[in-house]
């Protein structure tokens, strides 16, 4: 771990948080400085000698997917379109719609503003456990997969995930923060390896280790280890006594390492992650949305000495926020890597939807997040909602709160916010806990899938509290209920293990495990067939439907 660049990186955030106006107009004016002279900038009336007034008139907020034209004639080798650098990369993700983005990576981006806010979102984890930085072996990172196969543009340059990226290419030898150890590079001879298989040629290697850390990021990796474990363990055990991984010669058989774990296993009846590595301390993730509700009890599988830290608030698009404390879910905003404009959440995001800046937030508001940025993208809207907590200094410290889509039924719009605030509410009210939960339309209602994190059937009047919740969250509901248009929501509780079959399911389907990332509304019918397959709905949810 490069201990004195996430500290350095770090105190230079820090200093930012009393001058948020500051800050973002230097980060504006640097913008407009660098990429002026730019194609799109020039086409929309801008220079690089504009303001912040006339950048927010001239240009059209819009989502990643239409600045598509010009991303295509940068694609096809005409220079300064975006930017002034030729971008080295494009960033893909499938994104809240499914649609794969293309989004330009410069140098300068890299170098300016991804790779300081990755740095700096390590330091709360380094101060909690300042001998990381001697031991880089204790760490298994699972959102880090540098050599996994990737797709390349028609010119040859890499289209490729944030967890593939090459640090190298910008000069980080090693990669920054805790990346992991030696141990974890899967041997050459399975760099092929499919999705699925590459997760447990991870997992192989890691259970030969001490492992003290865990670099979740997607909280949905941090639920699946538990799982994957559970099924491939006795394949570990064959292949730490012989020395093998995925089959290939590769360690020193272990014999005693195996017949531990296998020990482990028989007298407990299970592995858990606990039993693997009892000296795990620490797990970081996105602990936001559903991951708030079902990340406690997945816990208690790693032990109950481990504290789990709050990853950093980013998108492919952009980095937005930066943990300095141990609040669970919330950062402040990284004002000096992106220029932030927000909408009103409660309104659909147009492209002369009006904003504000960071500097004007005001603590307990949902809002649209729209980025602007160096390497190339221009009042984006993210498709993503944050809530805003509080204030460190005279930052805002937001929490992510869901996509920027919905459902509607019965005339009534149900976001991803309302879902997760009603479910919230729903399991207070009941003493019900969860696995996962996610939501379909119907033709007359709501139908939410829900995995119980007890066993036995979800608490008597579960279904009637979602119900009522939904009715507080979601605007027009109750009124729509009330006025026969909407039918009361339907809850099917579905076998525990419902939504890590699921994951799995997508995983052995092609998609890096870094990219199944829990949907609040399920965007495929035949994922939400397979998550309800084995449906048991309670008697007192029958009555209620």
């Amino acid at each position: 771990m490069r201990t004195e660049r996430i500290l350095t990186e770090h105190r230079r955030f820090l200093a930012t948080l009393d001058h948020p106006e500051q800050t973002q107009q230097t980060v504006l004016a640097e913008l407009l400085a660098a990429n002026g002279a730019t194609s799109y900038l020039r086409e929309h009336g801008l220079n690089e000698h504009s303001g912040a007034e006339e950048f927010r008139k001239a240009l059209p907020i819009r989502t990643q997917n239409a600045f598509g034209p010009w991303i295509e004639r940068a694609m096809a080798g005409e220079d300064g379109v975006l930017t002034a650098e030729r971008p080295v990369a494009y960033f893909s993700s499938s994104g809240s719609t499914g649609q794969e983005k293309r989004i330009p990576v410069t140098p300068t981006y890299m170098k300016r503003c991804f790779l300081p806010f990755y740095h700096a979102s390590f330091a709360v984890l380094l101060g909690a456990f300042p001998d990381l930085a001697a031991d880089p072996g204790g760490v298994l990172n699972l959102w880090r997969d540098p050599t996994s196969p990737h797709a390349r543009t028609a010119d040859g340059r890499p289209h490729l995930g944030l967890s593939q990226i090459d640090y190298g290419l910008f000069g980080e030898a090693g990669g920054p923060g805790p990346d992991g150890a030696a141990w974890a590079t899967i041997p050459e001879q399975l760099s092929d390896a499919d999705p699925w298989e590459r997760a447990y040629l991870q997992l192989r290697l890691a259970a030969e280790q001490d492992i003290k850390v865990l670099i979740g990021v997607n909280p949905a990796l941090i639920a699946g280890l538990p799982y994957q474990l559970a099924a491939q363990w006795p394949r570990i055990v064959e292949e730490i006594a012989r020395g093998t991984v995925g089959g290939v010669p590769h360690t020193t058989p272990d014999p005693r390492r195996a017949e531990q774990i296998e020990r482990r296993a028989d007298e407990y009846g299970v592995l858990h992650p606990y039993h693997l590595w009892p000296n795990l301390r620490a797990a970081v993730a996105w602990n936001s949305v559903l991951a708030s509700l079902y990340l406690p009890r997945v816990r208690e599988r790693y032990g109950p000495g481990v504290r789990l830290f709050a990853a950093p608030i980013g998108s492919s698009e952009g980095p937005v926020a930066v943990p300095v404390d141990d609040h669970p879910n919330a950062a402040p905003l990284y004002l000096p890597g992106c220029y932030f404009e927000f909408a009103d959440a409660a309104e659909p995001i147009r492209e002369d939807s009006p904003t504000v800046t960071a500097a004007e937030l005001e603590p307990g508001r949902d809002y649209h997040l729209v980025l602007s940025h160096i390497g190339g993208l221009y009042r984006c809207a993210v498709n993503d909602v944050v809530h805003v907590v509080d204030h460190v200094g005279r930052t805002p410290r937001i929490a992510y709160t869901g996509r920027d889509v919905l459902r509607t039924v019965g005339g009534v719009d149900l976001t991803e916010r309302a879902v997760v605030r009603a479910l919230a509410g729903a399991l207070a009210d009941t003493g019900a806990e969860l696995r996962n939960a996610t939501v379909e339309t119907g033709t007359d209602r709501f139908h939410a899938a829900i995995a119980s994190a007890l066993p036995g059937p979800l608490p008597a009047g579960f279904a009637t509290a979602l119900d009522k919740r939904l009715g507080e969250t979601a605007g027009g509901y109750r009124a729509a209920r009330d006025a026969g248009a909407l039918a009361p929501v339907e809850v099917l509780q579905v076998h525990q293990d419902a939504f890590q079959r699921e994951w799995e399911h997508a995983i052995r389907a092609g998609r890096r495990r870094t990219r199944v990332k829990d949907r609040i509304f399920q965007p495929a019918p035949d994922s939400w067939a397979r998550i309800t397959a084995d449906e048991r709905t309670t008697a007192d949810e029958r009555a209620h439907a």
